[in-house]
């Protein structure tokens, strides 16, 4: 859900994003004066971190290349890559079929990683994806999975209240009813999956939370993730998006050895060293890339 929030939260902001701009974007060709290969990313950190990993990698087999962080919506990464304004971006399987095919129903990771090279326009393609995924995820504390609560067919109907963001219900509560009967006593709005969100499940005022498989804040409060055997959230491994023609062949050689080195719980450590133990991204990547033979 939150990738999906990326989409559309920033649609109305295009014009007057800094890092967005049609000024920023246009008159290229993925590349730069200098010949080099543009990277782009959304505007969180996860993506801003896997921006300079794709961008270290390429440099490492001998190109050009320089990073535009913090684009923000899909709309706008997609029509970059499109009108040769970017050259690659890190990318979810799952919202991004969605993006592509709104008529899409696949939720396993293999169904939707297939679907989506067969569903991404002419001109652009995806590598191959990571084990690694950033996905919604319900989560508990300790003490609730110790009572029994383990998947998400456990939490019974109308048993507990649920923080979210606000568009939880609209788009998951008829779904948790269907597969697994679930229906909650309260869907307590709070955000998409930040502080109030865990405040909410810490405090006691919510007793699930919906989060990501990537938060820091599910090791750090020993929160425990919720089975999903029925795939209602569909898979988000991570998987670079590209225009055809950007890279050469040795580039997405080295794009894909950095998708079979990543894992979730590896893309969640390298998060929460930036976001909890303020390191830059740059030396975050620069690390990762240390375990990756290009």
């Amino acid at each position: 859900m939150k990738r999906t929030l990326t989409v559309i939260v920033a649609a109305a902001a295009l014009v007057v994003s800094a890092c967005g701009s049609k000024e920023d974007l246009s008159g290229s060709s993925g590349q730069s004066a200098t010949g080099e290969v543009v990277v782009g990313s959304a505007d969180f950190t996860e993506n801003k971190i896997l921006a300079e990993i794709y961008a270290g990698a390429l440099k490492a087999t001998g190109a050009k290349v320089s990073v535009k962080p913090g684009i923000g919506a899909r709309e706008l990464v997609v029509k970059a890559l499109q009108d040769k304004s970017l050259g690659v971006v890190p990318e979810y399987t799952g919202n991004l079929l969605n993006y592509f095919d709104q008529a899409n129903s696949k939720t396993s990771a293999d169904e939707v990683y297939t679907a989506l090279k067969s569903k991404t326009p002419s001109g652009l393609e995806v590598l191959e994806k990571a084990e690694a995924e950033d996905k919604d995820v319900l989560v508990v504390t300790k003490a609730t999975a110790d009572s029994g609560v383990k998947s998400i067919a456990d939490l019974g109907d109308g048993k507990y209240v649920l923080g979210a963001a606000g568009e939880w219900g609209q788009r998951w509560q008829s779904k948790i009813k269907e597969l697994y009967g679930v229906s909650f006593k309260e869907i307590k709005t709070t955000d998409a999956g930040g502080p109030v969100t865990v405040d909410a499940l810490k405090n006691g005022t919510a007793q699930v939370a919906n989060l990501y498989t990537t938060s820091a804040d599910i090791k750090a409060n020993d929160f425990v993730e919720l089975d999903d055997p029925k795939s209602m959230y569909p898979a988000q491994n991570i998987v670079p998006l590209l225009r055809s023609d950007a890279l050469d062949d040795k580039g997405k050689a080295a794009l894909n050895k950095v998708s079979a080195a990543l894992t979730t719980e590896n893309l969640a450590e390298l998060v929460k060293r930036v976001d909890i133990d303020k390191e830059t991204i740059a030396n975050v990547a620069a690390d990762f890339l240390k375990t990756v033979q290009i």
